[in-house]
């Protein structure tokens, strides 16, 4: 497979590149064929946020995206299997159940310790071998990196939390991942967000990619914003996108970006 195959880059001309790791649909056919018919709705992605940002090219603000199904292997998780919340109930890096808890593969069909390692080798470290370089690129350009990564998650989902989840939840691994002053940049247009709620460093305190490339000592910022999928669109199948219900929250990452590119280290 070539690795460029694996994702959408559309390199920017600032700082910032935003990446969007769990919004790909793609299946290969042979796994396909493995999967429950809950897990062919696919029903964990993150539905349409590289639509969210797809105003980033008019701030010069790169945007990378997986075309891959999260079922397929998982970018944001370690690739050892280290836990992201030690403790709390892990999605895998190959999950195997999915959010709602269900079996994702038919009777027979569970993963081998091999084919986690191929499915490692061939679609999770050509990622983020790109992210990686496409990272260094902007910081030998500009002296330092902002990484923005996009998710979004249903806003009730009683696997992971109870109740219903803030419609914005910012992370920066508990203040490691990035420079204050940037993290509370961004926190300030969520928390002025009119009509949003907001968490920073709630339940979702970022990822593998936050954590792994979060290097402010470094040169490298990094801010997962997880975003709960009522704010733009349906949460029932078939998962519509509804652009008049998204406007006000693409304003809010529009001056979320803009807050972003305005901090300088």
């Amino acid at each position: 497979m070539n690795p460029s195959d694996l994702f959408v880059l559309r390199a920017g001309t600032t700082p910032l590149l935003i990446n969007v790791p769990h919004c790909g649909t793609e299946l290969p056919p042979a796994l396909a064929a493995r999967l429950t018919p809950e897990a062919l709705t696919l029903a964990d992605t993150d539905w349409h946020v590289e639509k969210l940002y797809g105003f980033a090219a008019e701030y010069g603000a790169g945007l990378m995206h997986a075309r891959y199904s999260r079922y397929v292997v998982d970018l944001n998780r370690d690739p050892d299997g280290k836990p992201l919340y030690p403790g709390a109930d892990n999605t895998e890096l190959c999950p195997s159940r999915a959010f709602s808890g269900n079996d994702l593969y038919l009777a027979g069909g569970a993963l081998s310790d091999a084919e986690i390692a191929e499915r490692r080798r061939l679609y999770w470290q050509p990622y983020h071998d790109r992210l990686a370089a496409e990272l260094a690129a902007i910081k030998a350009r500009h002296g330092y990196a902002l990484l923005l990564d996009g998710h979004s998650i249903p806003s009730q989902v009683p696997r992971f939390f109870e109740g219903r989840l803030p419609d914005l939840n910012l992370g920066s691994n508990d203040g490691r991942s990035a420079a204050p002053a940037l993290a509370a940049a961004a926190e300030a247009v969520l928390a002025g967000a009119q009509g949003f709620s907001h968490v920073h460093n709630g339940r979702f305190k970022g990822g593998y990619i936050t954590r792994q490339y979060g290097r402010p000592e470094q040169g490298v910022h990094a801010l997962q914003l997880e975003k709960a999928e009522i704010c733009y669109m349906d949460e029932a199948r078939p998962n519509p996108y509804d652009p008049a219900l998204a406007a006000p929250l693409i304003a809010v990452l529009r001056r979320l970006v803009e807050a972003m590119l305005a901090w300088r280290p």
